[in-house]
């Protein structure tokens, strides 16, 4: 719901709707973008232009930096991301980055766990028997999820039957990234192979995820000289996040 001048109404709408998208999508979209105080069922955004008043749970659009707007939404409102994606334009490119990078994070985080009982036996985790499978089954079925997340935040029907080709190219892949993985860890020693094993798990990941990403907005994704090229490039953010997880895990203990 919008508070503001007939210009800037327009000029909100315009940019919430570009006039590229087709005319049952621009339908769509008003249906749950309303001006002034028509208010609608349901979480009610209120959204207001700069330089009017707005109050402590609103929110302000500012036009030189109209993307600081999306950002507070989803902060605020994590729940509503994957609708506002589909249905807002705007909110689909910070939405599907932060999808992508939350769940590369997580793969690297659930990686550098497991990979603890490998370089110290003495600690007893639950999931350090089957640490293969495990690994393999949680990193994969993660990347799974977020192809359906992906999906969905691209306006693209969610199911197993539309996603299928990106599911069985997972499922294929897994077990490259994790030899990878137990080769690095196997050969290091004293625990050296632990950052790069995760490393590895997010960059994997990251890379999925962005091929999947130019797949659901453009009908295809990377070649594989660009997988080479985006890997090199996420594997050093993996080593950043890496070792970030893992001084955490040492503040944890400390």
């Amino acid at each position: 719901m919008f508070a503001a001048t007939p210009q800037a109404f327009e000029e909100l709408e315009t940019w919430l709707a570009p006039k590229d998208i087709s005319e049952s999508r621009r339908d769509e979209v008003f249906s749950v973008v309303r001006r002034g105080s028509e208010y609608g069922l349901g979480t009610v955004i209120r959204i207001f232009d700069e330089g009017l008043k707005a109050g402590p749970d609103d929110f302000v659009f500012r036009r030189g930096y109209p993307e600081r707007v999306v950002c507070d939404i989803i902060d605020r409102h994590p729940d509503l991301r994957l609708s506002l994606a589909r249905r807002l334009r705007p909110f689909r490119d910070p939405v599907v980055k932060q999808i992508i990078t939350e769940i590369s994070r997580e793969n690297a985080l659930f990686s550098l766990a497991t990979a603890l009982p490998s370089v110290m036996p003495l600690l007893s985790l639950p999931w350090a028997v089957g640490e293969f499978a495990s690994d393999t089954a949680f990193l994969t079925g993660n990347q799974i999820r977020m192809a359906f997340m992906l999906a969905a935040a691209s306006d693209r029907t969610v199911s197993y039957k539309e996603q299928k080709a990106e599911i069985a190219s997972l499922f294929a892949g897994a077990f490259g990234w994790r030899a990878i993985a137990r080769e690095l860890i196997s050969k290091i020693p004293f625990g050296g192979g632990v950052l790069p094993k995760a490393a590895i798990a997010f960059a994997g990941t990251y890379v999925i995820g962005a091929s999947l990403e130019r797949l659901y907005r453009v009908g295809y994704g990377y070649s594989a000289t660009e997988r080479r090229d985006a890997y090199q490039q996420a594997l050093e953010k993996g080593k950043e996040v890496a070792s970030a997880l893992a001084r955490s895990f040492s503040h944890s203990k400390a």
